[in-house]
């Protein structure tokens, strides 16, 4: 069985994974895998060359799926850390939604590439605490997956941000879409899960308070760049 879904499981913070085995317990590690990576839909079907990644506890059956989904446009890489690539496929949304919040409120390329750094930091922060590779998350699945749903004119997370960002709230910008933004319901489970094994994530902290609590994004945005000061530093 390979999931391709990309998100974590309000009620539970379940990744996909454990909902596939929550709901088939009898399923075996050796025959469930993930795919993920940046990897837009509207550019596979047109056979554009995309990479993304096939992982599975077990890493033969990784290898598997890998050989199955290779193709002269479609290269996979094969990996054991499942939690990492289901976590940076999911978690990248946020990021996202915060980016699109930037482009709606006219900032520029330099807030976004802070965003996007720093929100990479902070997916790699929180998988480490989950039990994922922190190196994952310079890979596909982590950095690749996270630029293509932040530039991208497919990426529904980033257009939800910037309607907001616009002016629109939530649920107005919900409203005139036709498919899910996926990024909403992972940023209350990616805020509880913050809380649950005690990471700081404030860019995801300041996304959750502009979709849930009515936050200004300008105010937001404030927020974040009057904390205090920090030594860069990786995780």
């Amino acid at each position: 069985l390979v999931s391709v879904a990309k998100g974590i499981e309000n009620q539970t913070l379940m990744r996909m994974s454990e909902v596939i085995h929550d709901a088939i317990p009898e399923l075996p590690d050796s025959r469930l895998a993930v795919l993920s990576g940046p990897s837009h839909a509207e550019e596979v079907s047109r056979e554009i060359p995309t990479a993304v990644v096939a992982a599975s506890k077990l890493i033969k059956t990784a290898q598997d799926v890998q050989r199955i989904f290779m193709t002269p446009n479609f290269r996979v890489y094969a990996s054991a850390d499942l939690i990492g690539v289901e976590l940076g496929g999911s978690l990248k949304n946020i990021v996202a939604i915060g980016a699109g919040i930037s482009d709606g409120v006219g900032y520029g390329d330099n807030t976004k590439a802070a965003l996007m750094t720093r929100g990479l930091v902070e997916i790699t922060r929180l998988g480490a605490a989950m039990g994922a590779d922190p190196m994952t998350f310079a890979g596909l699945s982590g950095m690749g997956d996270l630029i293509v749903t932040c530039m991208s004119r497919y990426s529904r997370n980033r257009h939800l941000g910037e309607e907001i960002g616009k002016g629109k709230t939530l649920q107005e910008a919900l409203n005139e879409m036709v498919m899910v933004a996926e990024g909403v319901r992972t940023t209350k489970s990616a805020y509880d899960l913050a809380k649950k094994y005690r990471v700081e994530l404030p860019i995801t902290e300041q996304v959750h308070k502009v979709l849930f609590e009515d936050k200004s994004p300008k105010a937001a945005v404030s927020e974040l760049m009057g904390r205090g000061a920090k030594i860069e530093k990786w995780g």
